[in-house]
């Protein structure tokens, strides 16, 4: 197999389908193999090109075939689709994913890092945990109101459950029920609390996330999650590539030389959207304080648009310094304001 040059690999849980093609494209081999016996072929073929589509256990494998010398490549799944040929299957998916990576305008995802993806697994643990106590506060003021009582909404009143039962009159079985909901409450409160200290940690170890806490109005949770999802910024051609990729861009609908833009894309990550976007509104609720040509520019643009659009638009700017930060490896600076006082 010395002629062989593109590696497609249609990936599973148990077995992976794989196409090999050389240069010119044409077919070398068709394998269906475990993921032993494929570690095992990519450790006695000569050095090439692997490419995969972008999914949760790409990156893990995407590592394995660096360190043995290949060239990995991730691909995002909705630009494979397109070059599917006939029916679907597994075999028809991995020359897709080849003919898909031979166009020169492709465009392609960077392998995480070990640490990124342990990172990205805090996240989303915290999100679940986050989730799960909303429902069991949700369920408490909720068995309350069946029996007459309404209190108050948020987490403060649910650390004073206990003083609240003793002063009404309920069933003994249904107290013994919401305290021991009452627990659960208090054990994923406190769980979310330990995440957001190791958060904090980590994100003090890692040059880029300290850069990123730089920028205003951005925290912790937002800066870790950059720091994951955009790594190094090189995959991105400019800062505005990494706005679109975040759907922060206007969408188009152009034709007859006529440019249609509409609203923004909602591509890509839409948590990461969305804590930008709470960026902005929180930088937007503080600009009395905010200093700069950054704050003179969200000045003069609710001077004219809704602040909806102020927000998005500040989003995408965010995303943009974030990009620049990273890319280029400095730090956010204020800068002098230009309008009058």
């Amino acid at each position: 197999m010395s002629d062989l040059a593109l590696v497609g690999i249609d990936l599973g849980k148990h077995t992976f389908h794989l196409h090999g093609q050389d240069k010119p494209g044409r077919e070398v081999f068709r394998k269906k193999c475990s993921r032993q016996q494929m570690m095992r072929l990519f450790s006695n073929l000569p050095a090439c090109t692997v490419v995969m589509e972008a999914c949760a256990g790409a990156h893990f494998v995407a590592r394995e075939l660096m360190a043995m010398g290949h060239q990995s490549k991730l691909i995002s799944p909705q630009f494979v689709k397109p070059f599917v040929k006939g029916n679907k299957n597994d075999f028809v998916d991995a020359q897709a994913i080849c003919e898909a990576a031979s166009r020169p305008s492709m465009r392609f995802v960077s392998p995480k890092t070990e640490a990124q993806q342990t990172l990205s697994v805090l996240h989303r643990l915290r999100e679940s945990l986050i989730r799960d106590r909303t429902k069991a506060v949700n369920q408490m003021h909720g068995f309350l109101l069946e029996f007459g009582i309404s209190l108050p909404q948020g987490l403060t009143v649910m650390k004073r459950l206990s003083s609240i039962l003793s002063e009404h009159d309920l069933p003994i079985r249904l107290t013994v029920l919401l305290q021991r909901l009452h627990d659960h409450f208090v054990y994923l409160d406190g769980q979310i609390k330990e995440l957001d200290k190791e958060l904090a940690c980590q994100l003090a170890d890692d040059d880029l996330g300290s850069r990123l806490l730089g920028i205003p109005c951005v925290g912790p949770i937002t800066a870790s999650v950059l720091a994951v999802e955009m790594g190094d910024g090189q995959q991105y051609r400019c800062s505005r590539d990494f706005a679109a990729s975040v759907g922060l861009v206007p969408r188009q609908y152009s034709t007859g030389g006529k440019a249609n833009l509409l609203g923004i894309s909602k591509r890509g990550d839409k948590n990461l959207r969305r804590l930008l976007v709470q960026c902005s509104r929180v930088y937007m609720q503080r600009l009395e304080y905010q200093k700069g040509p950054l704050a003179d520019w969200v000045r003069s643009l609710l001077t004219r648009r809704h602040s909806n659009v102020v927000a998005c638009a500040l989003a995408n700017k965010l995303a943009r310094i974030a990009w620049a930060i990273a890319a280029n490896h400095t730090e956010f600076e204020a800068g002098p304001s230009t309008m009058a006082a």
